[in-house]
């Protein structure tokens, strides 16, 4: 593993934001081994970490009728395109399969989530800017 390579991935672990990165290669004699941490900061050290799932996810949609819209992929949920601007959807809101409900920021990418079902959107079960994993329910359609 050359210098270059180390480089790259010092900046892969700046860009996605986690907190260290463990990586080898080769066998043997010419095995490689590097670990990348960074320092978290005090502040971000002693919030908590919303556990997955969180209380707005699964098991409280389960006993609902409808259907659940669960996160294709994880990363950070945002209900609108940009700061300031409405949200995609509503509670209330008539939404037909295709139409966008919310984006999912992932490795610095803005992923859209596309309702597959029709219906009356009942429920919002993440809040803005919550970091998800894959598969959380993010909305009930009934």
């Amino acid at each position: 593993m050359d210098l270059q390579r180390i480089k790259e991935l010092i900046e892969l672990v700046k860009e996605t934001g986690i907190a260290e990165l463990e990586v080898g290669s080769g066998a043997g004699d010419a095995r490689m081994h590097v670990r990348i941490s960074r320092a978290v900061p005090a502040q971000a050290a002693l919030a908590p970490v919303p556990a997955q799932p969180t209380e707005h996810t699964a098991p409280a949609a389960v006993d609902k009728p409808g259907t659940t819209v669960a996160a294709p992929l994880s990363g950070t949920f945002y209900r609108a395109p940009a700061p300031g601007e409405p949200a995609f959807v509503e509670v209330g809101d008539q939404v037909v399969a295709g139409d966008v409900l919310c984006i999912i920021e992932s490795m610095k990418m803005m992923n859209q989530v596309k309702s597959e079902h029709s219906g009356e959107l009942t429920q919002v079960l993440v809040d803005n800017g919550t970091p998800i994993e894959t598969g959380a329910a993010l909305f009930r359609i009934l």
